[in-house]
């Protein structure tokens, strides 16, 4: 059911990605399946509750290095929650992979434009990531910088990767240890204009130096703007460029390879109240944020707050999402339907596969991990 209305979605909605996705095949490579664990959760939900049968790659948010040496600082509690999560993991599943996430939203966005600005302290970051990767066990380095905010600091963050991809390359050879990996959580499109002028990340750079990129596909919509709903993880929307579509067709026309990107699924929804509560859909009119932390619930709050209230649960095949409302309350998120319908889309165009943020934001059955790991066919040969 899932997959038909993914085909009936694919052929309402046509996808201007046919050369690039026509044009020679592409390596096929093992699937990504991943999300990060944010660490600040780590005493009500510790990394040995993950079911770690359910990802490939498991991510701990997130460190940040000093903002005077450039290099990792940790004390010992946050020594301690880095092996924990490395030690616990591998533990109950040792195919899993394991990378540490640098920075996050709301970290120092300058901080990592002084570094990236220039070779010396470029290396000295670099070197303590790799040492704190080898020390605590990890398989890779992840950066979410968020974001560059001009061409100028596009250009650091490309001399950054290349720098990066570069020592850990030399690294593995002088230890005979198989390389870390390098990821980058990026916005969800190659170019953009919010945050600063308008700029695009390098995506050569990117292509060459990074094993892959998390597209930040969600976000679209929140507490900034209460005057409608809105899916704020559409996969497609008929009327703006806001949608995952958009981003992951960006990416691709900028000439990033399909098997390098990673489409983001968000574990929780944004909220609203609505004007009149007999206007609903997706986009009706709105005067505030609605139930939960600043408009937002994670998911297993949102199903709770279905059963607490008796919600109307709709599904919104325009947008692939779902949504809930009573009286004047109305939640969007995904559910297990659209997040199965995307699983299928990022496979069926040809990317590497899928992440979550966040881990500990899913039920306690862990129905939208469950399903989205399903969904996605190993069709190696």
């Amino acid at each position: 059911m899932a997959l038909l209305k993914f085909l009936l979605c694919f052929l309402l909605f046509p996808l201007i990605f046919s050369s690039s996705i026509t044009a020679g095949a592409a390596p096929m490579l093992p699937p990504v399946k991943a999300a990060y664990w944010p660490s600040w959760v780590l005493e009500t939900f510790p990394p040995s509750a993950i079911d770690t049968a359910l990802f490939t790659h498991v991510y701990f948010a997130f460190l940040m290095p000093d903002n005077r040496s450039f290099a990792f600082e940790y004390p010992d509690t946050t020594a301690a929650a880095l092996s924990q999560f490395t030690t616990s993991l591998t533990r109950k599943n040792p195919s899993v992979k394991t990378l540490f996430s640098i920075g996050g939203g709301g970290s120092d966005s300058d901080l990592f434009a002084r570094i990236a600005s220039d070779a010396s302290s470029r290396q000295i970051f670099i070197d303590s990531s790799i040492k704190t990767a080898r020390k605590f066990g990890f398989h890779g380095v992840d950066l979410d910088w968020e974001f560059p905010k001009d061409t100028t600091e596009m250009k650091y963050f490309a001399d950054l990767i290349i720098q990066w991809r570069k020592t850990i390359d030399r690294e593995a050879k002088t230890t005979s240890r198989p390389p870390l990996l390098l990821t980058a959580a990026v916005y969800y499109a190659s170019e953009f204009r919010t945050y600063g002028e308008r700029r695009s990340f390098p995506a050569e750079a990117i292509s060459k130096s990074l094993d892959w990129i998390n597209v930040m596909c969600f976000d679209y919509h929140g507490s900034w703007d209460t005057s409608a709903t809105g899916a704020h993880a559409a996969l497609f929307d008929p009327h703006t460029n806001l949608s995952s579509h958009y981003g992951l067709r960006s990416w691709i026309s900028a000439g990033v390879p399909r098997n390098k990107m990673v489409m983001g699924i968000p574990l929780y929804g944004k909220s609203w109240t609505l004007k009149d509560p007999n206007v609903h859909g997706v986009g009706a009119p709105a005067t505030a944020v609605g139930p939960g932390d600043n408009g937002i619930l994670t998911y297993v709050q949102v199903q709770e707050f279905n059963k607490r209230t008796a919600a109307t649960v709709v599904y919104d095949i325009r947008t692939v999402s779902a949504y809930s409302y009573v009286e004047s309350s109305w939640v969007g998120y995904d559910s297990v339907q659209s997040t199965t319908t995307k699983v299928e889309f990022a496979q069926a165009i040809g990317l590497r596969g899928y992440f979550f943020w966040a881990l500990s934001y899913d039920s306690a059955d862990w129905e939208i991990s469950t399903h989205a790991s399903n969904a996605w066919v190993d069709d190696r040969r």
